[in-house]
């Protein structure tokens, strides 16, 4: 069985909830737990043997950053890794569609299509097996679901499943009023023949509404015609999963990475040891960070490459971003901190946590507006953009800052521009 991997990555037009640190680089090549967003996608295809090539679609401009990427995922997984741009945005199934011929290359049996922004246990060798058995031989399609609350629900594209069968009966997208708890979790294993589907619905659009230059969407256009279809089943995710909508998912997910990276035992943790920092939890540290051994780390942090943290440093819950600097005895808690940033000597720099809520067991994060119903910013992490300046003996709380700023004053649920 040959399966061809396809990765939807979006464009510059998507990722706005993440700025300003998708000003610096595509949101997939954000760091999560050490390693670009997406590579933790590609490392879990990297481990499947019927899988043989990756696609990367979207429509960013390929820069040094995609090039580079592209070039280090193919010597560290000696894998196929190529990167396919569109011209404009097309629609998750416009740019299946687009890029038909590169995706069919080979002739698959089926075709893994994910979504960039989401964090999970990737359980792609139960999904393969329940595909064999459902859908092999009769062109269907799987989909993967999990539970969330009722509420909750109402954010993702729900679907209404035959519970003897699984075979999906019925799928809205973000619909209007409560119809399953069961969510679209944003992976697929579709027949090759689900490019036919697509084909006939753009023409559909094109032809009978006029619809020349609209994307299409698999979560609305193509799902919605699938369902009922009696070759469309649910297979459940009993594991983790979120989404990586804000800066704020990214923390959550960072936390559950690093958790995966200690129960598999694949990427080495920090540990406590003589000279070394105090670690606590789960902790990555990049070989080339520099930390006095006074400090205290973790649980729940990820440290990039070229970060200095001083004397007496506290961190806890947050990602370092590259050449970050952390002079004495600064605090850093639910933040992010960018790219050659300075935190003062006694400086303090903390979020508020966006975890879903502890005891719901089917809940999500909630990607919720920056602002209230007031016009306020929501309590939500800090965030600094690349190269912000925090002077000595500062408060910065809940706080967005804009890259190349110079802050000399205490912030409070401000965005700084």
């Amino acid at each position: 069985m040959l399966i061809k991997a396809v990765i939807l990555i979006g464009g510059p037009e998507k990722g706005t909830r993440f700025r300003p640190l998708s000003l610096e680089l595509p949101k997939p090549l954000f760091p999560v737990a050490g390693i670009p967003m997406i590579e933790h996608h590609i490392a879990a295809c990297a481990k499947i043997p019927e899988i043989k090539e990756i696609l990367l679609v979207g429509f960013y401009q390929k820069n040094e950053f995609l090039t580079q990427f592209i070039d280090n995922m193919k010597r560290k997984y000696n894998m196929t890794v190529r990167y396919l741009q569109e011209f404009c945005p097309m629609g998750t199934a416009g740019g299946i569609y687009h890029f038909r011929d590169q995706i069919t290359l080979g002739d698959p049996d089926a075709l893994m299509i994910c979504n960039s922004d989401v964090c999970c246990d990737f359980p792609f060798d139960s999904m393969i097996d329940n595909y064999r058995n459902t859908c092999l031989n009769t062109n269907g399609h799987l989909i993967l679901g999990t539970e969330a609350s009722p509420k909750q629900a109402l954010n993702y594209g729900c679907l209404v499943e035959n519970s003897d069968t699984h075979e999906v009966l019925h799928y809205v997208e973000k619909p209007e009023t409560f119809i399953s708890d069961i969510i679209n979790c944003g992976i697929y294993l579709f027949s090759p023949s689900i490019i036919d589907l697509i084909a006939n619905i753009i023409k559909d659009r094109q032809q009978n509404l006029g619809l020349t230059e609209e994307p299409t969407l698999l979560e609305r256009h193509v799902l919605t015609q699938l369902a009922s279809s009696g070759k469309f089943f649910v297979h459940k995710n009993k594991g983790f999963w979120s989404q990586i909508k804000t800066s704020g998912n990214a923390i959550y997910a960072n936390r559950h990475y690093l958790t995966k990276y200690r129960l598999e035992n694949v990427t080495p943790l920090a540990k406590n040891g003589e000279g070394m920092p105090e670690i606590v939890g789960d902790v990555y540290i990049h070989p080339t960070a520099s930390i006095d051994s006074s400090a205290v780390i973790g649980p729940n942090v990820a440290i990039g490459s070229g970060v200095t943290i001083g004397p007496g440093a506290r961190i806890r819950e947050s990602i370092l971003l590259d050449k970050a600097e952390l002079k004495e005895h600064c605090c850093v808690m639910n933040s992010i901190i960018g790219w050659s940033c300075s935190i003062g000597r006694w400086s303090r720099v903390e979020g508020t946590p966006a975890d879903p809520n502890p005891n719901d067991p089917f809940a999500r994060l909630d990607s919720d507006s920056m602002f209230d119903e007031d016009g306020h910013l929501t309590p939500s992490i800090t965030i600094l953009g690349r190269n912000v300046s925090i002077s000595p003996e500062l408060v910065i709380r809940n706080a967005i800052v804009l890259p190349h700023k110079e802050i000399t004053g205490s912030f409070q649920n401000a965005i700084i521009l």
